[in-house]
């Protein structure tokens, strides 16, 4: 019974559900001294733990939340982690708002741990996967808060193009926010989003084409040839110029798979007058690299152009 219950749980169960499938509390202490449970948190312990490399990382947060008692939720990058919204620098720290007066009383020995006073209301919180979390709308509003403005608008632009928040939730989010501080500089940051960046390398790319103003005028930019045959699909585009940015991850663009597909999808552009630009995430380090790569390759299409 204790199996099915930790099996729908990441591998987790607490004292009270242990108890609760007809466990004691020496038994769970005697399958914890043979390593075949794992104390996790206060409380909550990893089943089959000799089964496991490590504790997974999904398995750690459910422990941490559920050893604070029902009253917990996962919040700030945590929430995040949970609902796949990219942007913020991930880090093994979990972030936990406990409420009233049970956060002064509150503690945890797990230094990774870091328990927070946040007012959430009822509304703004959400169960994924059995998690108690902020809600995506209330994640992304706490976050550009606290973060500085590439990371900011990079996890807006994810938590809109995954539809996990809507641009007409943006008036929740400005309400959020309001009187906060962080509140001035977080509305920069929200006027700066856009619902078609796939990944923050093309957020960060995109924002230093705006500072170098080099803006571009479309995203996802769809190349067809005269017939009407899709030749590709550029991160970002100058149609003026007949130009194309990738911003070039290592995720989707790593596999030699992807390597021969981004070989011929830049043939055919090349073929078809465009040229294409890639940017790696070293390069949006720099502030001036890309806007001055884009600004040459703007000269040359005006020298062609008059040629």
């Amino acid at each position: 019974m204790a199996r099915q219950v930790a099996a729908l749980q990441d591998s987790v169960i607490t004292l009270v559900q242990a108890r609760a499938a007809g466990l004691t509390v020496h038994e769970v202490h005697r399958l914890c001294r043979a390593g075949r449970w794992r104390a996790v948190a206060r409380a909550a312990y990893l089943v089959d733990a000799d089964l496991h490399d490590g504790v997974p990382r999904r398995a750690r947060i459910r422990a941490a939340v559920a050893s604070f008692g029902p009253d917990a939720a996962a919040v700030l990058t945590t929430a995040a982690e949970l609902h796949e919204i990219a942007g913020a620098r991930r880090s093994e720290e979990i972030h936990i708002s406990v409420p009233g007066v049970a956060a002064r009383s509150a503690r945890s020995t797990d230094p990774r741990v870091t328990l927070h006073q946040l007012a959430i209301r009822p509304r703004e919180l959400v169960a994924v996967a059995g998690i108690v979390t902020t809600r995506p709308v209330r994640t992304v509003a706490d976050l550009v808060l606290r973060l500085t403005r590439f990371p900011a608008v990079c996890v807006v632009d994810s938590a809109l193009n995954q539809g996990l928040v809507r641009e007409d939730e943006f008036a929740d989010i400005h309400r959020l926010i309001r009187g906060r501080c962080g509140a001035v500089a977080a509305r920069g940051y929200l006027a700066e989003a856009d619902c078609r960046a796939q990944s923050p390398l093309e957020t960060r790319t995109r924002l230093r084409c705006v500072d170098g103003r080099v803006p571009p005028d479309v995203l996802q930019v769809e190349v067809r040839d005269h017939d009407g045959y899709l030749l590709g699909v550029g991160d970002l585009g100058w149609r003026r110029y007949r130009i194309i940015a990738e911003a070039d991850g290592q995720g989707p663009h790593s596999g030699p798979d992807a390597v021969f597909a981004d070989r011929r999808r830049q043939n055919r552009l090349l073929n078809a007058g465009w040229a294409v630009l890639r940017f790696t995430w070293a390069d949006t380090l720099h502030a001036d690299y890309i806007p001055w790569t884009v600004r040459q390759a703007m000269q040359r299409a005006v020298q062609r152009d008059r040629s």
